[in-house]
């Protein structure tokens, strides 16, 4: 009988890769706490009218990438994406009824039907931090540095951070009609996907990947208007502003005209992280301002800012971390004291272990120093006389005790 496999662009999180995972949740929890952010978990699957309001139905995700299905007359989506959830669930329960500003972090597995590659699987997972109800460039400094915290708490320092201001819609309108006279001669010679762009979100023009569409891009007349200042007083303002917290902060940045982000709900401020952990630039991060999506998704007028970063990628990044030892092994003969004795240490909080299968000495003692950093041994002397010997599997010292004071010992 033919061995089932797991799935094309899914893979197994293996018990020897968890602490690294364990790392990346526990700092998230961690970082993300100290600035007052609260955890949320949405569902994995949401209605897939959420995904094309929200998402954009220009978007590759919309387009191509999502998991759809029909359930009970139903279309159900896998979510590729965690903001549009969140503000789903925003809006339904309330919280903008709470005192501003309402800060949420996630972590959990998200669906996109591409091609596998390395760091980038069709079930992958996201970190992320969403706050809302403030449009103040404050928020906008405070949620660049929560994730520059993070990373460097993750162990990852050299870090590049670009940022850019894709203006509000009214000045928006501008430069998409300044950029779409500039690549009009040139519409013909684009990939289908930019001459679909170019009438329905011509800002996204900017975000593809074919390299002769990258070429058209970089033509000095093109370029001229990509570099151009298009965006109104207001948004200046609050881009400048945006920069001078930065400055101040110690937050090392440079301006990316050419970052627009891949997803519709982008506006004023958007950024991108980069690491250069090893060696060849990493995109880790990637974020924005979302002012409408919660009045699009038929919410109150909300303003939000957040990220989310790819959790497969950071792991590549970090490193493979040592396991943590257990504390204790018990090594006996007589398996029911051995089940007495462990099971008292893991009620008292100590992580311990003995061998079910009654192996002989030499091969439990073999065990216990690959595994845990004591061993307890209960040998027929020891049992005569009520008593454990202790013995540190690192330095190979051991002493003999009474058993009632194992765990003063061990402590």
């Amino acid at each position: 009988m033919a061995i089932i496999k797991v799935q094309k662009g899914t893979k197994d999180i293996l018990p020897e890769e968890m602490p690294i995972w364990h790392f990346m949740e526990d700092t998230a929890n961690k970082i993300f706490t100290k600035y007052g952010a609260k955890e949320i978990r949405t569902p994995i699957f949401e209605a897939t009218e959420l995904f094309a309001r929200g998402v954009g139905d220009t978007t590759d995700i919309v387009n191509k990438e999502m998991y759809t299905f029909e359930k009970s007359e139903r279309s159900l989506t896998l979510r590729p994406e965690n903001t549009a959830g969140v503000v789903r669930s925003f809006i339904e329960n309330g919280m903008h009824r709470l005192s501003a500003p309402v800060k949420l972090w996630y972590k959990g597995p998200m669906f996109r039907y591409e091609r596998p590659q390395a760091g980038r699987q069709r079930q992958f997972h996201q970190v992320g931090v969403e706050v809302f109800g403030i449009s103040q460039p404050t928020a906008d400094s405070e949620v660049i540095l929560m994730a520059v915290n993070y990373l460097s708490a993750l162990g990852l320092n050299d870090l590049n951070v670009e940022i850019n201001s894709l203006g509000c819609p009214k000045c928006r309108e501008v430069f998409k009609t300044k950029l779409k006279e500039a690549i009009k001669p040139y519409l013909s010679e684009l990939c289908p996907d930019c001459q679909t762009r170019y009438e329905k979100n011509p800002l996204r023009l900017l975000d593809c990947k074919v390299p002769e569409c990258k070429e058209i891009y970089g033509k000095p007349e093109i370029q001229k208007v990509i570099q151009s200042d298009y965006i109104c007083e207001d948004c200046a303002q609050h881009f400048n502003e945006l920069k001078g917290y930065l400055d101040n902060l110690g937050i090392k940045y440079s301006v990316n005209k050419l970052l627009v982000r891949g997803l519709d709900y982008y506006n004023r401020t958007v950024f991108e992280i980069t690491s250069n952990n090893l060696g060849s630039q990493n995109a880790v991060c990637g974020g924005g301002r979302y002012d409408s999506l919660v009045k699009n998704l038929g919410g109150e007028d909300v303003p939000a800012i957040g990220f989310a970063m790819g959790m497969e990628r950071l792991a590549s990044l970090i490193g493979q971390r040592e396991d943590v030892k257990t504390t204790a092994f018990v090594v006996c003969n007589d398996s029911l004291q051995g089940i007495k004795l462990t099971e008292e240490l893991r009620k008292n909080g100590i992580t311990a272990e003995f061998d079910l299968t009654n192996k002989k000495f030499v091969k439990q003692l073999e065990k216990a120093s690959k595994t845990a950093k004591y061993a307890l041994i209960i040998g027929e002397d020891e049992l005569a006389a009520d008593k454990v010997t202790i013995k540190n599997l690192e330095t190979s010292e051991q002493k003999t005790v009474n058993r009632i004071d194992v765990l003063k010992e061990l402590a």
